[in-house]
């Protein structure tokens, strides 16, 4: 199977290609140039791997949460080369993707959402498989959500930023953390896999961001106080 998966939720552009059983990546701080980058690089990996546009089997990005302009991208490149080649797409949620980053089974993904939220949510793998026993939300750093047990693994951008609040939260219930991990393309091209192997894909226009937040503006006084979405 030829599968294209790729992020850009965060500052990173995350690319990863699957002919068969070889993997192509490619991986970098891309800042605010993803729309730059992207499509050159999705070129230069289907050059490396023998493949045309024409030949891949379905697109799996990552739908957000995070950067708003960033999920924007990732869903517009999907639907745009779907359409092109009528490729079948699938949109991967970046805290799940963060969770199979990790290689841990039982792990609290937490981006920083700006604005002195997070978002969370917690998951655990029982038999290969993924449960979710929190859903994706948007919180304050203290008030997210209590967990019954213990052997979490924290996983991402959230645990970086409120280290404190979040070891207050699930204090004696985690035992590391990953602060520095990122929703990449290899995680979300193995969530995606199986879903392509069924023939599950969705259409072009069904490749749609996932926000969790709202607010897609910031009022004129919180960008003067230097607050970002």
């Amino acid at each position: 199977m030829n599968l294209l998966a790729f992020d850009t939720s965060t500052e990173y552009l995350s690319l990863a290609l699957m002919r068969g059983d070889a993997i192509f990546t490619f991986d970098t701080l891309a800042g605010q140039a993803h729309s730059q980058i992207i499509l050159p690089q999705i070129q230069t990996l289907l050059n490396e791997a023998g493949l045309q546009l024409q030949d891949l089997h379905g697109i799996a990005f990552g739908a957000g949460p995070g950067s708003f302009t960033g999920v924007r991208i990732a869903a517009g490149i999907a639907q745009g080369l779907a359409f092109a080649a009528n490729i079948p797409v699938f949109g991967v949620c970046t805290l799940l993707a963060l969770a199979e980053a990790s290689g841990k089974n039982k792990v609290i993904a937490c981006f920083d959402a700006r604005m002195g939220e997070v978002y969370h949510a917690a998951y655990e793998k029982i038999s290969n498989q993924w449960q979710v026993v929190r859903e994706p939300g948007l919180y304050k750093p203290s008030a997210v959500p209590q967990l019954n047990d213990g052997g979490w693994v924290g996983a991402g951008s959230g645990w970086q930023t409120y280290p404190e609040d979040l070891a207050l939260a699930y204090k004696g219930q985690q035992e590391m953390v990953l602060p520095e991990l990122l929703p990449s393309a290899g995680a979300i091209l193995s969530l995606a896999y199986p879903v392509f192997a069924r023939g599950e894909g969705n259409l072009a226009h069904d490749a749609l961001p996932i926000y969790i937040r709202n607010r897609v503006a910031l009022k004129t006084v919180e960008r003067l106080q230097g607050l970002k979405l």
